[in-house]
């Protein structure tokens, strides 16, 4: 196999056609074209998977890539134009980004999002690492031809933002880098898996594509609060969630305080009780007596325990405690309720 993707690969980037284009004629593969949309597939000999490229009206457009190569790929874009602000979200491994006058790449990680702006003079470069699943979204701005769109879409921007989309020559380097949204991860999910077609794809695509720019814009403003006081809930902090549940579940006979719980996931106790708020609608400590009094349901349905033991195999001291609460949900004592479910059980054993 001809060794052409550890080449560091020259890519004009101011038409986003002309991404797909350029790198479908440096490896030396052929691309599908339509009125809106532009595509490459790896062949087998270079790996497996696509990238594709979507046009909209006022300079907005989207790459989308979803591929794995056998080897590394360096991309760089071509110096002394002026680059789209790339709006990037990684959704599978990391991959690497530097302008050309660093020394040092950085890493844009799985779930992270970057957004990022270039000079004419210190265009960017991007390593993509051989044998690694990437899945990137990248929002594509040309903000010449966004000019006109920029006060009816974003009226209330703060000088930040009205500096980075005002800056239509590209004189400005601009980097901002963060976990993105849940929101945002829902979005880009039904815009890759959109089945429409003509017209109405397109009207869909770009509706999705505006809907990405005004929560990651959110986001960035979100972004400029405290850690503690930020509203938006990640979707890396989502997994960091979902794994405090996974250990409430597993461990539920002995878990320990929030406080620690919150440590094991890597974060916060304010972040960690912000997240089950909105995620399920309850605090950390609620989430865990009723997953105890729900569990203790189970057990009582299942097993051969009695209440005592089961108290104790819910991570209830008290016997007392447990039978109040447990009265609380399901409106009968655990006694109550045991005697109910043997009741059943013999009930339906002599019919």
């Amino acid at each position: 196999m001809k060794k052409i993707m550890k080449k560091k690969l020259l890519i004009r980037d101011y038409h986003i056609k002309d991404t797909i284009i350029d790198l479908a004629k440096n490896i030396g593969i052929d691309y599908e074209e339509s009125e809106f949309e532009c595509c490459l597939r790896f062949p087998k000999k270079y790996g497996s998977g696509y990238i594709k490229s979507y046009e909209f009206d006022f300079g907005i457009g989207v790459i989308e890539s979803d591929y794995l190569l056998k080897e590394d790929l360096h991309i760089t874009l071509e110096k002394g134009v002026i680059h789209p602000l790339k709006i990037m979200f990684n959704r599978e491994s990391g991959f690497y980004h530097r302008f050309e006058e660093d020394t040092s790449f950085q890493e844009i990680r799985r779930l992270e999002n970057a957004m990022i702006s270039s000079t004419s003079k210190n265009n960017h470069i991007f390593k993509i690492p051989a044998n690694t699943p990437i899945c990137i979204f990248s929002l594509e701005i040309n903000r010449k031809l966004f000019e006109e769109k920029i006060e009816a879409f974003l009226p209330n921007m703060n000088e930040d933002l009205i500096s980075l989309f005002r800056d239509v020559n590209g004189i400005n380097q601009f980097y901002y880098k963060n976990y993105y949204s849940l929101e945002i991860s829902k979005f880009i999910s039904e815009f890759t898996e959109c089945e429409l077609t003509d017209f109405m794809r397109q009207v869909y695509l770009e509706g999705k594509a505006y809907e990405i720019l005004t929560h990651q814009l959110q986001q960035f403003l979100d972004d400029l609060n405290e850690p503690d006081k930020r509203i938006i809930l990640r979707q890396a902090t989502i997994e960091s969630i979902e794994e405090a549940v996974s250990i409430i579940k597993e461990e539920i006979d002995s878990i320990s305080n929030v406080l620690e719980l919150a440590k094991r996931v890597g974060l916060n106790q304010n972040t960690l009780q912000n997240g089950f708020q909105q995620l399920y609608k309850t605090s950390v400590n609620e989430y865990i007596r009723n997953f105890r009094i729900e569990k203790s349901k189970i057990l009582l349905e299942s097993s051969d325990l009695n209440i005592t033991e089961i108290t104790y195999k819910v991570g209830i001291n008290s016997r007392s405690y447990f039978s109040k609460l447990f009265k609380e949900k399901y409106g009968v004592s655990p006694k109550q309720y045991l005697d109910q479910v043997r009741n059943k059980k013999r009930n339906s054993q002599s019919a």
